[in-house]
């Protein structure tokens, strides 16, 4: 139904509108009674699909990344659908407009998105007030995705990063460390080895100082070349972080097809899917899976998903695979991981 009759309909409509208009609707449908539906249509529920990762144990293995709930507005209604865990963000210190509009593009040839967004978001203690609706009885598992504000030179990032990890630690249920998005000016910058390392040195400090720590995790770029992985294999071994995300978005444009493929952003989507799992791939085994990998990029199938994991992910998340396929591929997800 999603594929054959409300795609069509809603990729009539600019993205970043039909994006907001879905919210609403799902909002609107979930208060009028429709939750109980869709958990009954989309959940899997088998002992089989928890992990046990970092301390936590995730329901199932497949998330929704960052980016589609950026001021946690709609985790409650996300997690009916049958994510295991949401991802929130990425939240800055102070709200921020973002990047001039028009910045999300359909490449619908390529199954793929291109996105300037630039971490609009209405700031980390907006975010913060939404999650203090997330009840125990009730518990959603919640990564918070951080980031700098696009004014606050690198050299003052850390306090940034900071700020979101302190007003965030009592509301989130792990971490992660965004230095990866291409549509902030320079933050590409701070995955350099050295100031990599002090920003998660720094987090580190202020986390192993806490009565009971949170897991953070570090979401890498598709970009990075072998020599700067084996970078941040030995950042996560120094810093003792718990894992990386892989990857975020990228830059590269190679192989695509559609008319609006060079709109300037971080490209996500099925031409993404080879490349993220090699980078999956490359960390698991040159650091002789010493931590969690959660893959992202290019899941559009269950195949896909499963490909992730082979490669070495334990955990795996949607977001622009979940936009063209529809709720049922989490569904299809947890069941071909049963069957696997």
């Amino acid at each position: 139904m999603y594929k054959a009759i409300i795609r069509p309909i809603f990729f009539l409509i600019d993205p970043e509108k039909i994006h907001y208009f879905t919210f609403s609707l799902l909002r609107f449908l979930n208060k009028v009674g429709f939750g109980g539906l869709f958990r009954s249509l989309y959940q899997v529920k088998n002992p089989k699909l928890e992990r046990r990762l970092f301390g936590l144990t995730f329901p199932n293995p497949v998330g929704l990344a960052a980016g589609f709930d950026k001021d946690a507005k709609l985790y409650k209604e996300l997690s009916n659908l049958g994510f295991g865990f949401i991802e929130i963000g990425t939240v800055t210190p102070k709200p921020q407009a973002g990047n001039p509009k028009k910045r999300l593009f359909r490449l619908q040839d390529d199954s793929a998105l291109v996105n300037r967004m630039g971490f609009n978001n209405g700031g980390v203690e907006e975010a913060v007030e939404r999650l203090k609706r997330n009840t125990t009885s009730k518990h959603v598992l919640i990564g918070g995705n951080i980031g700098k504000n696009k004014v606050t030179p690198n050299e003052e990032a850390v306090n940034d990063y900071v700020i979101c990890f302190e007003a965030l630690f009592d509301h989130v249920d792990y971490f992660v460390v965004n230095v990866s998005s291409p549509n902030t000016p320079n933050l590409r910058a701070l995955q350099d080895k050295e100031p990599l390392t002090r920003l998660l040195q720094t987090l580190q400090t202020n986390n192993n100082a806490r009565a009971k720590r949170k897991p953070i995790l570090l979401k890498i770029a598709p970009d990075l070349t072998n020599e700067q992985l084996l970078d941040i294999i030995e950042i996560v071994s120094e810093t003792k972080i718990d894992g990386v995300i892989a990857t975020n978005t990228t830059i590269s444009r190679d192989g695509l097809v559609s008319e609006n493929k060079k709109e300037m952003g971080g490209m996500s989507g099925k031409p993404l899917g080879k490349r993220a799992t090699e980078v999956i791939r490359f960390l698991s085994e040159k650091s002789n899976k010493a931590f969690p990998i959660i893959g992202v990029g290019g899941i559009h199938t269950p195949e896909d998903a499963l490909e992730k994991i082979e490669a070495g992910a334990s955990l795996v998340q949607l977001y622009t695979g979940f936009i063209y396929e529809g709720p049922a591929l989490i569904k299809n997800i947890n069941k071909a991981i049963l069957k696997a």
